[in-house]
């Protein structure tokens, strides 16, 4: 690509191959749009919805959600950065064909478990840091400070977004300040998390290397596993594992949820115990016991009622305030089967007395999914277009 105009006819191009099964008429991104998009001064209130979404430890998550136009540019350029990112064997989110299990498995009958947490990960990454990857291989992007047309700084501008931030000054102390950053909530952050982090985790790989630990990150997620206890505060391990981190990589490491399990506890990678195998832990299985239950003695309505203040407390947070019973059972049930198998028994039973229990409530209800029932309501455009997304991602 030599300018703008490539980069916004190769975008259109991608953006006609992401619809082609779409009935409705797209009109390409117009050269006007894009300049308006691309410049965060100017279109600063108009690119995204900023809303909060409260976590379980209280403290609030901010997601900034792209606006129509904008999220379209960006996820033409997503299928660029997921077709040119290669895989490795260590980091194990937003990548096809890998999920929370294959980092956890990775860690199964290990002595000692470190478990770390990387601070204001999306933050944290400034879009000087997209462009410079934007210039390396594989995209190999020209960069010029004096040229309008640099396209590297383009894209970095159109995947990034300035926001208040948390920095350390020049006394270690934490002050607040505005950093064009990666946002939580657009389609392109999390491959480009990933794409920026290659050399961290290659960094670290070689550190578990040398002391015989096992190493896989998903997302801020980072995890080591050893037979001896190399994990001390104060080891030559702990030391160089804060140096790549804080120094090298300029990430930051949260204090509050680093921590060591040893083999005569509950280890978990990823909310999966990995002590003996990987497994999703008494309380997993208990609480979908019990719905099940509830339902086969009292019926769908009442045990309805329980589950929507069980469910509620235990997130914390539910994105719809009428979430169906129905549903988080089977979505429960899909994620229980990714990580313990099919074949598990405790899986099939659960299965089965689900699926009993949906044919006496509604046999002919409109969908399956993973060969669970899902109750689907047609007049919900957003249900609809993510289950449109699935089938063309299938």
């Amino acid at each position: 690509m030599k300018d703008q105009k490539d980069l916004l006819s190769l975008i259109n191009k991608i953006d006609r191959m992401l619809h082609a099964d779409s009935n409705k008429r797209r009109l390409p991104i117009s050269e006007n749009s894009f300049n308006y998009y691309k410049n965060s001064k100017i279109s600063f209130k108009r690119r995204y919805k900023t809303f909060n979404i409260p976590k379980k430890s209280g403290k609030i998550r901010v997601i900034n959600a792209p606006c129509s136009r904008l999220k379209r540019i960006q996820r033409a350029l997503n299928a660029i950065f997921s077709a040119y990112y290669e895989q490795n064997d260590y980091s194990c989110g937003f990548v096809a064909g890998k999920n929370v299990t294959d980092g956890a498995k990775k860690h199964v009958r290990k002595s000692y478990v470190l478990n770390i947490d990387l601070k204001d990960f999306f933050d944290s990454i400034e879009m000087y840091r997209i462009k410079a990857i934007l210039t390396l291989p594989p995209f190999n992007l020209k960069s010029d400070r004096n040229n309008p047309q640099d396209i590297a700084f383009t894209i970095a501008n159109l995947c990034c977004h300035p926001k208040e931030v948390t920095r350390l000054d020049a006394d270690g102390k934490e002050m607040i300040c505005v950093r064009n950053v990666l946002p939580q909530g657009a389609p392109t952050s999390p491959v480009l998390t990933n794409l920026v982090c290659r050399q961290l985790d290659r960094r670290l790989a070689g550190l578990s290397k040398r002391y015989r630990a096992s190493y896989s990150r998903y997302a801020d997620d980072i995890t080591f596993s050893a037979n001896r206890n190399i994990f001390h505060p104060k080891s030559g391990f702990c030391k160089e594992l804060r140096r790549i981190i804080e120094d090298d990589q300029k990430f930051r490491i949260n204090n509050e949820k680093t921590r060591v399990q040893g083999k005569g506890y509950r280890q978990k990678v990823t909310g999966i115990t990995v002590n003996e195998k990987v497994s999703l832990g008494r309380r997993y299985v208990k609480q979908l016991r019990m719905w099940l239950y509830l339902w086969e003695e009292y019926g769908y309505e009442q045990a309805s009622e329980y589950f929507k203040n069980d469910y509620t407390a235990a997130r914390g947070y539910v994105k719809s305030h009428n979430a169906e019973m129905i549903n988080v059972i089977a979505g429960k049930l899909d994620y229980m089967k990714m990580v313990v198998g099919a074949d598990n028994e405790t899986y099939r039973k659960l299965n089965d007395r689900y699926r009993r229990l949906i044919e006496i409530r509604n046999p002919e209800l409109s969908m399956t999914h993973s060969g669970h029932f899902i109750k689907v309501d047609l007049d919900n455009e957003s249900v609809m277009s993510l289950i449109s997304d699935i089938v063309k991602r299938l």
